[in-house]
């Protein structure tokens, strides 16, 4: 039996107390595989992609980095502790 991964996903941080899985593709999508993220990664994930964008990505994380919006908010929380939270906004 494998252990699962203590870093985040997105972000690659060390994950904290708080874990949420993100599914590669959307479960509406009938999306079953998964990945360890924080949840304000997985928040901020969510706040700028449709889940008809996820579908097309996929497990394609550096798509999801490469968005300048994500781009920005992995610089940011980069030097945050692992259970770090902050209000999410979403795309206007």
């Amino acid at each position: 039996m494998s252990e699962e991964p203590r870093y985040c996903w997105l972000c690659e941080r060390p994950l904290g107390q708080r874990v949420q899985h993100h599914h590669l593709v959307p479960k509406a999508k009938k999306g079953r595989e998964t990945r360890p993220v924080h949840p304000i990664c997985h928040k901020t994930i969510h706040a700028h992609f449709t889940n008809a964008q996820l579908s097309r990505m996929g497990e394609d994380v550096e798509a999801i980095r490469a968005h300048p919006d994500m781009a920005k908010f992995l610089k940011w929380i980069a030097g945050k502790p692992p259970d770090f939270h902050a209000p999410t906004h979403r795309k206007a």
